[in-house]
């Protein structure tokens, strides 16, 4: 069994490794500035709470065991990836200073993206087992684990969304605004086709 510094250690790591939501958070931060990107780093967060949960109670294991059910979260997840990219590359350049994105909207895109990625349940059911003591509650010791890496990501993504909205005068005006989002909208795509490909 490992440590609870152990298990910080890897929340860290996993948390560090981009992905769909680092690639999601420099997407708003850059195009629609720090309410909307701190809206999604929340639903993100949010959806993640979600499968961390969902694992704690077992509700994760059967998801996992349903062939149909991990496909249908799989290739949504892979075509909302897509979507979102493709739409950040035909954007047109006359849009380069479009109207902010409401909270609400980023909120709702970071939970749903996080949400519709099963990956999610995949790496909690594998991780949560090997972090609890013998002789411990199974339950809160796992919900305890989840708030951590609840904690961890809210810290890291909102750091990341202030950091790109601060520089965003320097690195985002002008032809640089679309340079990034195309990039991070290829990404997307790239992430998305990763997904829908991917077996367990």
């Amino acid at each position: 069994m490992g440590s609870i510094w152990e298990f910080l250690l890897v929340a860290l790591v996993v948390t560090l490794t981009p992905g769909p939501a680092t690639a999601l958070v420099l997407r708003v931060a850059a195009r629609d500035g720090r309410r909307a990107a701190l809206g999604t780093v929340v639903g993100n967060s949010m959806g993640v709470l979600m499968w961390a949960t969902l694992s704690a109670v077992g509700v994760s294991s059967l998801i996992l065991a349903s062939q149909v059910a991990y496909d249908v979260l799989r290739f949504g997840g892979a075509a909302l990836l897509i979507v979102l990219g493709v739409r950040s590359l035909l954007r047109r350049d006359s849009d380069d200073a479009p109207a902010p994105l409401p909270r609400l909207t980023g909120w709702r895109i970071g939970v749903v993206t996080s949400a519709a990625n099963p990956k999610l349940a995949v790496f909690f059911v594998a991780l949560f087992p090997q972090f609890i003591p013998h002789g411990v509650a199974v339950l809160p010791c796992t919900l305890a684990m989840a708030v951590v890496i609840l904690a961890v990501d809210l810290i890291w993504y909102s750091t990341l969304a202030l950091l790109v909205v601060h520089a965003k005068k320097a690195f985002t005006d002008g032809p640089w605004g679309r340079r990034i989002e195309r990039l991070t909208g290829a990404v997307l795509i790239g992430l998305g086709i990763r997904l829908a490909l991917e077996r367990r």
